[in-house]
């Protein structure tokens, strides 16, 4: 569909990308297929040899996932996105993508589990190193690189500490140094914070999380130049870590709320972040849009609000922060983020579980600290639900 120039988001999230078909349907259409019909051998040729633009196989290209790409790109102002079959999968893409033997990552030491277990323990076997720096600490970032460095790649805020990093800064020393800065945008979605305005070269996302919304499908994404994203789709071409038509289709949905919800659940969560900041039974806040934030005016001047997650550590260790996950009532035990209804988890036991001991404290991820993914509940019920173990009742 042909569309007005300089749209706002809130208009590219429900409009964006559609291309309507012979039957002109208004919702996007979901199509199930794995193959696409040539009208020639010759088509089929030119498809192949990617010298006719069209749909060959739905590992590497389907309307509905290139619908879900092209409006994440419109969203995070990119010239291109490659849609994954999960966030993991997104990073993994990217860094096959792009680099190769021989090369060298410097990174967050406060990385989601995951990704530090994909960084440290299985691309070292194939031959691509990376170091862990102090999130916060561009001084270090700095410090850490070498020739071989082709990649920065940040998760700001950070989970589940939601650390702050200067993505301009961060973008200036890798591209003194000839490298590329992903930005793991998860957290805040182009909603709250657009990476590539501040001078990163690659976002990537979990569309699991907030893109979706409501805890229904895996997804994952990696937005950029289009020169760079060309090279992912390679990749997720021949390796085949794509994203099913379907969970586009819901992704796609979950977009055309992400604004409403991002901003509501944002709100809940610094009426929340107060509430824990106060209570007797919490040692420290751990949310960028309070003052108490060591990167707060960071986090102000590059996001538009604190986002939606909160992390908080409870006073006597893990002994007690398990006493608080066990008295909810109401509070969604479990480590996914991003769905309308609010989650708990201990990452210390779960997100951060695998990584080691050492590599956990580096982190800052201490027994007691909790995290808390803020949902649209309402905010007195979250607290009442907090407060039967935080008080022992």
């Amino acid at each position: 569909m042909s569309l007005p120039p300089d749209l706002q988001l809130d208009t590219l999230a429900v409009r964006a990308g559609q291309e309507r078909s012979q039957f002109n349907e208004h919702a996007e259409a979901l199509y199930l297929t794995s193959s696409f019909v040539f009208e020639s051998a010759a088509q089929a040729a030119a498809r192949f040899a990617g010298e006719e633009e069209g749909n060959v196989y739905s590992r590497f290209s389907n309307p509905t996932v290139t619908v879900f790409q092209e409006r994440l790109a419109a969203l995070e102002g990119a010239e291109g996105c490659v849609a994954t079959a999960s966030g993991m999968a997104a990073i993994l893409a990217l860094v096959m993508g792009l680099l190769k033997a021989g090369d060298h990552i410097v990174a967050s030491q406060g990385l989601f589990g995951a990704t530090i277990q994909l960084l440290t323990n299985i691309l070292p076997r194939f031959g691509i190193q990376t170091t862990l720096v102090p999130q916060t600490d561009a001084a270090a970032w700095a410090a850490a690189v070498r020739p071989e460095t082709k990649l920065l790649f940040a998760e700001t805020p950070s989970n589940p500490l939601t650390e702050v990093a200067d993505i301009r800064a961060l973008a200036q020393i890798a591209h003194a140094h000839g490298a590329l800065l992903a930005v793991d945008n998860c957290f805040c979605t182009p909603v709250l914070q657009r990476p590539l305005d501040l001078g990163a070269d690659l976002v990537v996302h979990s569309a699991t999380k907030y893109l979706d919304g409501q805890g229904r499908v895996l997804g994952g994404a990696v937005c950029g130049r289009k020169a760079l994203t060309d090279e992912v789709l390679k990749f997720l071409r021949t390796a085949g870590p794509s994203l099913a038509p379907f969970n586009a289709w819901v992704l796609l949905k979950g977009l055309e709320t992400l604004k409403i919800r991002m901003m509501a659940q944002s709100a809940a969560a610094l009426e929340l972040a107060t509430w824990l900041e106060a209570h007797p039974g919490v040692a420290r806040v751990f949310y960028p849009g309070l003052p108490s934030h060591p990167q707060h005016a960071l986090a102000m001047a590059q996001q538009k609000t604190g986002g939606a997650i909160v992390s908080f550590e409870v006073k006597g260790g893990r002994a007690e922060a398990w006493k608080v996950v066990d008295a909810c009532k109401l509070l969604s035990i479990t480590a996914n983020l991003g769905d309308t209804k609010t989650t708990l988890t201990h990452p210390a036991s779960t997100t951060h579980g695998r990584i080691s001991p050492e590599a956990r404290a580096a982190a800052g991820v201490s027994e007691g600290l909790l995290r808390v993914a803020v949902g649209l509940e309402a905010v007195a019920d979250l607290q009442a639900d907090l407060d039967r173990g935080l008080s022992g009742r």
